[in-house]
């Protein structure tokens, strides 16, 4: 589990540079990383908005933090 201090860092990098904090979590050859860059490409606000839905909302298991992992029946 993050720290308090850890997420918010996360969060101000997410709304500084959104590709950067989607990259420093989960990686610079993912999907999510690509459709960051290309949501903040065609939009400064749609990029921060997914950058803040991949920190804060969604673990490295691919499962989100608040319920079961996505491919459960």
């Amino acid at each position: 589990m993050a720290s308090n201090m850890e997420v918010f860092c996360e969060i101000l990098i997410a709304i500084l540079l959104p590709p950067l904090g989607v990259c420093l979590k989960r990686g610079c050859c993912t999907v999510e990383f690509l459709i960051c860059l290309v949501l903040t490409i065609l939009g400064y606000i749609p990029g921060i908005i997914y950058a803040l839905y991949v920190i804060v909302f969604q673990n490295r298991e691919g499962s989100t933090e608040l319920g079961a992992p996505l491919n459960s029946a």
